[in-house]
């Protein structure tokens, strides 16, 4: 039993079979030896000193080890372990405390290692359940410092040099290790306690029992000295996942924020702030600890980091997060169409949300069009399994995704999607893309190179610099780099070379050299296999499959960058209005009534081609869109004039639905553009009609499809 103000104290010394003294429990090894010994401070009197040794998992002891303890991996064979060793601590503890007359203790232990740093995380690692007792201590550096403050500094105390303050004559080599450090440590204590300094053991530090959540607004200032970042974590592992790994140090209340990519997606790091910096320095010390099989990295952060990611201001955020102590499930992919009833159905009475309705939050955009996102709060872990056991069920029409979840993560995936404008700036300077001069080069001479494995931040720069001599055999405008279905970096590339035997020489040259830390391996191949791979197709060691669909109006588009253009004047940039449009087929007769337009893209671009299937994302994730802008007449004549190349005609008369339920007919189509005019002939050049689909379509209307 324990007390804020004890009437007893239990001296306590352990060790591992690693690192000893400031480097305690920063190498994962595991306890080896417990000595501890009772002590009355009011009668100044002294239990029963035990000493036992503790079987380790791993009996391979470090040289430090044996050196110091004297102990032997054969003796600590025959030990009882930990578990056993504890049950037998709070035994004989309780058996030395009805000897002397007393109730109530607290642990004292030489510095803060031992309980944090080596007691708490491998008994949270091994599953096994710490008394009370081991939430309260004194650390008996820090009371010295206060009884004797023109002592050390708190960081540089040990047990040797508080006994040589205080003048204490005990030899280290006459008694067992361990034995030697509770005897000295007790004479201290006796010494604190002696009339004239009559000190008093009433603040004891204390390790909290688990984790509390809360939300983190961004007016609050955070200290830098006490935020970390962690990294190479489980891309499902949750706050309280990460709490554990820190188990045994402070984490502020709502400290745990799970950093999310470009994509709303957990990309393995996380930034946690402590109560202070003392216990920061303790996180900074379980650098490459593991989580299951996989070791954590651990470096500092800053507070301003901390607040950009679980700092918010929404008040309807804050209001959802004012219930404390809530387990946070995320649902991704809901229906656009889904309502409170529907979430709440969708769960059933198994998993009761918090608050029924308030315990829902949806994620919407700016103008309130849903995102497909939601949070819902449970006031138990049973419940918030049960919710977990849905994970892919259906709704509506649409599986269902649901994850643990936390409360940095709803600021963010908040943040980001209302901080969305609803009409996207253009970034300047704007140039003219026209058809350029030169091709991607089809045909059967292996004249290219495929590039597989690149680092997904590797840039244009990295791919030269990792083709060193031979980036002068590149072809001009040579390089051409893979988008994956999100509109991001794939890990592929193509080079066009000048010859195939300048792309045989590449690929026995390159192939398998390491670019940053990855390797990448370099295959020669033909223009038309580049093609097909640039268009949606596949090039694999089963052969090549061409892309899914090659019509040219569906065939997505590719982004140059040019050395000169004419750049879009800064007063007519206004004018422009970013429209999702594909180019259209129209009868030469259209293309000359229409006033031609030319598509603009950012000048700082370099080359890239987006792979087909970009365009058919599998939900919930969005696809990157992209933006075509019509330009006046004024700018088309500019960009005329500056090429031979012929401008083909961008008429605004075609849009792309997303979206469509997969029974969606062209009578339902056509019944949503209802009250809009249309040109019957877009549509003959862009899809193969049947005689039904085309006398509807050509039938009188009052409406275009804009």
């Amino acid at each position: 039993m324990t007390a804020s103000h004890s009437d007893s104290l239990v001296v306590l010394f352990g060790a591992t079979a690693g690192a000893y003294g400031a480097k305690l429990g920063s190498d994962e090894r595991e306890l080896i030896l417990l000595v501890w010994q009772v002590v009355d401070l009011q009668n100044k009197k002294v239990g029963t000193l035990h000493k036992s040794l503790v079987k380790a998992d791993n009996l391979d002891l470090s040289d430090q080890c044996r050196e110091v303890s004297g102990l032997t991996p054969e003796g600590l064979s025959k030990a009882e372990p930990l578990d056993r060793v504890l049950q037998q601590f709070s035994q004989l503890v309780s058996s030395d405390l009805k000897v002397l007359g007393r109730s109530s203790y607290t642990l004292c232990s030489d510095g803060q290692l031992l309980i944090r740093q080596v007691l708490h995380p491998e008994t949270s690692k091994k599953n096994y359940l710490l008394s009370d007792c081991f939430y309260s201590f004194y650390d008996l550096r820090k009371e010295f410092h206060t009884c004797y403050p023109s002592s050390a500094a708190v960081k540089d105390q040990t047990i040797k040099t508080m006994a040589e303050y205080l003048g204490l004559g005990t030899d280290e080599a006459e008694e067992d290790f361990g034995v030697w450090q509770v005897k000295t440590m007790v004479a201290i204590i006796f010494s604190m306690l002696s009339e004239g300094c009559n000190h008093v053991f009433a603040e004891p530090e204390t390790v909290k029992h688990k984790y509390e959540t809360g939300p983190c607004s961004k007016s609050e200032t955070v200290d830098s000295e006490t935020v970390i970042r962690a990294r190479g974590l489980p891309w499902q592992s949750s706050d309280q996942d990460i709490a554990r790994f820190f188990k045994g140090l402070n984490i502020a209340k709502g400290g745990v924020a799970l950093c999310l990519n470009s994509q709303g997606r957990r990309n393995g790091e996380a930034l946690v702030r402590f109560v202070n910096s003392e216990q920061r320095d303790l996180a900074l010390e379980r650098h490459k600890h593991h989580m299951g099989s996989r070791y954590i990295e651990v470096y500092k952060a800053t507070g301003e980091e901390f607040l950009k990611i679980a700092g918010g201001t929404s008040n309807e955020v804050a209001q959802f997060l004012s219930k404390e102590n809530q387990v946070i499930i995320r649902m991704r992919g809901l229906p656009f169409t889904a309502t409170q009833e529907d979430v709440l159905g969708f769960l059933g009475p198994e998993c009761p949300v918090t608050g029924g309705k308030e315990g829902l939050l949806f994620v919407k955009y700016p103008d309130g069009r849903p995102t497909g996102d939601a949070f819902v709060l449970f006031s138990c872990e049973e419940y918030a399994q049960n919710a977990l056991k849905k994970h892919k069920e259906i709704l509506g029409k649409r599986y269902i995704e649901l994850f643990r979840s936390t409360a940095a993560e709803v600021q963010q995936v908040l943040n980001r999607y209302m901080s969305t404008p609803l009409i996207p700036t253009l970034p300047t300077p704007i140039i003219p893309v026209i058809p350029p001069p030169y091709t991607i080069a089809t045909g059967s001479i292996r004249d290219c190179v495929r590039l597989r494995g690149l680092p997904y931040t590797a840039g244009i720069d990295d791919i030269l610099e990792f083709m060193g001599d031979a980036t002068g055999d590149i072809k001009p405008h040579g390089v051409h780099m893979v988008l994956n279905q999100q509109g991001r970096p794939s890990g592929d590339a193509f080079i066009q070379m000048k010859s195939a035997d300048k792309a045989f020489m590449v690929a026995q040259k390159c192939h398998k050299k390491m670019m940053k830390d990855r390797y990448v391996e370099v295959f020669q191949c033909s223009g038309e296999e580049m093609s097909f791979v640039l268009m949606g197709g596949t090039l694999n060691r089963s052969g090549l499959s061409p892309p899914p669909c090659k019509l040219p109006c569906l065939s997505p588009p590719a982004y140059a960058a040019f050395q000169t253009a004419a750049v879009i004047p800064a007063e007519a940039a206004a004018l422009y209005q970013p429209q999702a449009l594909l180019p259209s087929t129209r009868t030469p007769q259209a293309s000359a009534a229409a006033p031609p337009t030319v598509t603009y893209y950012p000048a700082q671009a370099a080359q890239l081609y987006m792979n087909y299937t970009a365009y058919y994302p599998s939900p919930p994730v969005s696809p990157t869109t992209v933006g075509y802008i019509a330009a006046p007449p004024g700018a088309v004549a500019a960009a005329a004039t500056a090429t031979h190349t012929p401008i083909l005609p961008q008429p605004g008369a075609l849009v792309r639905m997303q979206g469509l339920p997969y029974n969606t007919g062209m009578k339902e189509i056509l019944s949503f553009f209802q009250g809009y005019q249309y040109a019957p002939d877009d549509y003959n050049g862009l899809i193969q009609l049947s005689d039904q689909a085309r006398s509807v379509l050509q039938a009188p209307k009052e409406w275009v499809c804009l």
